[in-house]
């Protein structure tokens, strides 16, 4: 594949966001195309199992949100760390971080493997062990293969990177399509036939771990050329100094898959119904989830762009101005996002089957909740860019121990309401505190009235909606469009060009960044 170098964090020729900009497009792309592609496979599962069998679904992908942290050890953001730094190979960096999870990952396969019927069994799935090593080989190839994407990022390659992540979100859609709908109605027609013996009707939602599960072997595959030269090298005192740096970090992303997923792996077990009832209420929640997709592809990609362009950029002398810019920029959009989805709920609505509808009253609060968790995101660089992660780490702890009191106290008595409230809450918190702490340890001169006014802005289209559509009879459409239109109007009225102008220019002219 050609790749197209964009433009690094070092250059001085081009505009600091403009880059960064170029670059959450590129990823942005690639994510927005291959999870709006797996999105449309919600509708799929929704109108094909019924809303327990797509809470086992929702179940497992929740544990392999907390694995999928822990199998990768914080080594992604140690190697963007000690690569940046300078002071060793970024082979020999690559070859430490590839010999190690490619170890540990091993090991955690063999114990899927031979454990897999008491894990089984302790989950509740005793006629399914299958789901556990199956799910083990999915997070082991895909922790591996993170250290090549990491790699990827790190050269600035985000085409290959792209073209990658599409062509394996490509072959599990295109797997899932084959036995879910292909294979399966040729048994429902004629279960001798060729393609209906390839169903299974006792595997059931086990197509989809099956599916993901061929995908990442050719993901990991596809990926071969960034392991090479990274197969020899390893070095023990450096292993040693990233894992100092990088151990904090899992603590940080453990607490984070707590604060994101914790609730679909625990809804089961807080919910005050009988074990089928349970599923059924987290296969709705689980498929309202999907409709705050927008949000998530956007931080995601923000995330694969933002975390080496803040750490290429951190020596610049405007650094600070420019992550401030960028967190307007951030709220900007985040806020476009949230009105575009609940403005057109009635519309975002038939991505799931109507027997999930009656969860969509959570959209609206786990939008906004996500995009808090953004914010932390760009909050975050202080402990990042300071070494502080161990720091870091105790504010993830507490914003863990937020989610886990607030699903106790809130699910027992309002279901699965309650926790989309508990995400809410939880990332408040962390946004406080992370502010807070980068005042002290790393000070960026961000805007809070613009950020905060723009949230509220957010907030006051979205009442003004319902009550244009329910109290005065608007028609839902025209009602959303022209909010919308009058969001993107302030927008460029009281920012526009300023936003857009580098934070040197802006100090010239005398205006604050």
């Amino acid at each position: 594949m050609t790749e197209i170098a964009l433009p690094t964090a070092g250059s001085t020729n081009v505009n600091p966001l403009k880059r960064l900009a170029a670059q959450t497009a590129v990823y942005g792309l690639s994510s927005i195309i291959g999870r709006f592609l797996n999105y449309l496979l919600v509708p799929l599962y929704t109108y094909t199992f019924v809303p327990a069998s797509y809470g086992v679904v929702a179940e497992f992908y929740a544990y392999m949100g907390f694995l999928a942290v822990l199998m990768t050890f914080g080594m992604e953001t140690g190697y963007f760390r000690f690569r940046a730094k300078g002071d060793d190979d970024p082979s020999t960096v690559l070859a430490t971080v590839l010999r190690f999870l490619t170890l540990a990952n091993g090991g955690l396969l063999l114990l899927a493997l031979v454990f897999q019927q008491p894990i089984a069994d302790l989950l509740r799935h005793s006629d399914h062990p299958e789901y556990i090593w199956w799910v083990a080989a999915i997070l082991a190839m895909d922790s591996v293969g993170n250290a090549a994407f990491a790699r990827l990022r790190a050269d600035n390659q985000a085409l290959r990177f792209a073209g990658i992540k599409l062509i394996e979100i490509g072959a599990n859609i295109g797997l899932n399509l084959f036995f879910i709908v292909l294979c399966r109605q040729a048994y429902e027609a004629d279960p001798g036939s060729f393609l209906g013996e390839l169903w299974d009707p006792e595997i059931g939602v086990g197509y989809v771990f099956m599916s993901n599960l061929a995908a990442s072997g050719l993901k990991l595959l596809l990926l071969t050329p960034q392991f090479r030269g990274a197969l020899t090298g390893f070095d023990g005192a450096l292993f040693r100094r990233m894992l100092r740096y990088s151990l904090p970090m899992v603590v940080i992303g453990m607490a984070g898959i707590v604060n994101e997923m914790l609730d679909r792996a625990a809804l089961k077990y807080l919910l005050p119904f009988d074990d089928a009832t349970n599923m059924a209420q987290l296969g709705i929640y689980s498929a309202c989830y999907k409709l705050s997709i927008l949000m998530t592809l956007f931080i995601q990609a923000f995330r694969y762009a933002g975390e080496p362009f803040f750490f290429g950029y951190a020596k610049q002398q405007d650094a600070k101005q420019v992550y401030a810019l960028v967190l307007t920029w951030f709220v900007i959009f985040c806020v476009l996002i949230f009105l575009l989805v609940t403005l057109y709920i009635d519309l975002f609505q038939y991505f799931v089957g109507s027997a999930y509808r009656e969860g969509l009253q959570v959209v609206p609060v786990l939008l906004l909740a996500n995009l808090l968790l953004g914010v932390y995101v760009n909050l975050s660089i202080w402990y990042k860019l300071t070494d502080r992660t161990l720091m870091g780490a105790w504010v993830a702890l507490a914003g863990a121990g937020i989610t886990i009191v607030s699903l106790w106290l809130l699910v027992p008595r309002f279901g699965y309401q309650g926790a989309a409230w508990a995400h809410l809450i939880c990332y408040a918190a962390m946004v406080v505190l992370s502010y807070g702490l980068g005042r002290r340890y790393y000070p960026v001169p961000y805007d809070l009235l613009r950020t905060l006014g723009y949230v509220a802005l957010g907030l006051g289209l979205y009442t003004a909606c319902n009550w244009l559509t329910a109290d005065l009879g608007w028609h839902p459409f025209a009602a959303a469009s022209g909010l919308l239109a009058l969001y993107l109007a302030i927008v460029a009225l009281a920012d526009g060009r300023k936003l857009l102008r580098r934070p040197q220019a802006q100090r010239e002219a005398g205006a604050s960044p």
